[in-house]
């Protein structure tokens, strides 16, 4: 038996797929493997047979393709011993330009990195590139790191997932909330009502920098927010704006059967009004005590910092039966690191450097409704973002 790689191509139409076999069968050729797509009203196929008569296959798969008004080539195959894989899916997002494909092909070259299959989708100026890549014995932590290095030079995104994680069907997504779900730090439009915005400024910096918690961080500013009247809580969420596309992403999300939370740093009253709008399962924020209709400057309960987060995480899952390997988190902070980590898929959105080192992938603001695609979200939910 001789193994001969047929590969077929033309303008698109029924019955192409049926012709082909039909002429192999007739040969008494076995197809052993199979690839076919469409590709802008292009009909793509590739077929390797094992054969007994290749005269007669090549002569009626070339009156099958004159049939059928397509091109057809034989070529002899030799089967190759299959190495290990180490394989991998990289995602790219980024506007639509002329060259992406060129260049972050170039990026997989210089690296060593064999691409196995590549596709393609485009909504409006944003595309997604999935690639399969096969790392072989490189390590996956430095070719992400460079990977995403030289994707920021480029202005893309790059998210990046081995082949096991990537193909398991995620069912909970947790989001936070500020300056992730919401285009504002909600503490900071606080502080300026309060008069304190230097302050709280001041003290931000310092958890940042890890000279103090975020735990004290957090209660000190909110210190500084006592006798606030409730009434601005109200003030303030009516002015601050969800990140653009985050209430489409949500939507689709929902409609693809996810669970949808958000686990926030920030406060309850503007976590559980994020749920009533966009219709979220699950809210969780640390609750501000009001005492005579002001803020009493304390917080009433546990405080949520990055251990209570995951563990806020862990518990919706459990509460769904959901495994860690299905749950996708997104965040921008220090205070998101664990849960990220844990995740099956972590997502830095719009984070410093050191965020972006631990997570699977990073996605800037103006790519956020990409995650639909890195999530392969049904095409008829996606369709309207």
């Amino acid at each position: 038996m001789k193994l001969i790689a047929v590969s077929v191509y033309g303008e698109d139409r029924p019955g192409i797929v049926h012709n082909i076999a039909r002429a192999l069968a007739e040969c008494g050729a076995n197809i052993v493997d199979i690839e076919q797509t469409v590709l802008q009203g292009m009909f793509v196929m590739f077929i390797v047979a094992e054969v007994e008569n290749e005269e007669c296959m090549k002569r009626e798969v070339q009156k099958a393709a004159e049939r059928t008004n397509v091109h057809v080539s034989l070529t002899p195959f030799k089967r190759k011993e299959k190495p290990r894989k180490n394989l991998y899916v990289v995602t790219v997002l980024g506007k639509d330009r002329i060259g992406i494909v060129r260049d972050v092909t170039g990026i997989f070259l210089e690296f060593g990195v064999n691409i196995e299959k590549t596709s393609l989708t485009a909504r409006e100026e944003l595309i997604s590139i999935e690639f399969l890549v096969d790392l072989g014995e490189r390590d996956s932590f430095e070719i992400r790191r460079r990977l995403r290095e030289a994707a920021e030079r480029l202005g893309l995104d790059i998210v990046m997932q081995p082949y096991s994680t990537f193909r398991r069907e995620k069912r909970l997504i947790v989001f936070d909330m500020d300056s992730t779900l919401v285009d504002a730090e909600i503490i900071d439009e606080l502080a300026k009502e309060a008069g304190v915005d230097r302050e709280v400024s001041e003290l931000t910096e310092k958890a940042m920098r890890g000279e103090i918690s975020f735990k004290e961080a957090l209660e000190e500013r909110v210190k500084l927010l006592q006798g606030l009247p409730v009434e601005v809580l109200e003030k303030i969420y009516s002015r601050i704006r969800l990140t653009e596309g985050a209430k489409e992403l949500v939507r689709s999300l929902k409609e693809a059967g996810y669970k949808v939370a958000v686990v926030s740093g920030g406060f309850s009253y503007f976590t559980d009004r994020l749920k009533e709008e966009l219709g979220l399962d699950y809210a969780f924020g640390n609750e501000l005590e009001v005492k005579d209709g002001k803020l009493t400057g304390r917080i009433k309960g546990r405080i949520i910092d990055a251990k209570e987060k995951a563990r806020i995480v862990e518990e919706i899952a459990k509460k769904e039966g959901i495994s860690p390997e299905n749950v996708v988190a997104v965040g921008d902070g220090a205070n998101d690191r664990l849960m990220i980590e844990r995740a099956g898929l972590g997502i830095a959105f719009n984070a410093k450097e050191a965020l972006k080192d631990i997570a699977d992938g990073s996605i800037s603001k103006e790519n956020f409704v990409g995650l639909a695609s890195v999530l392969k979200l049904p095409a008829e939910f996606v369709k309207r973002i």
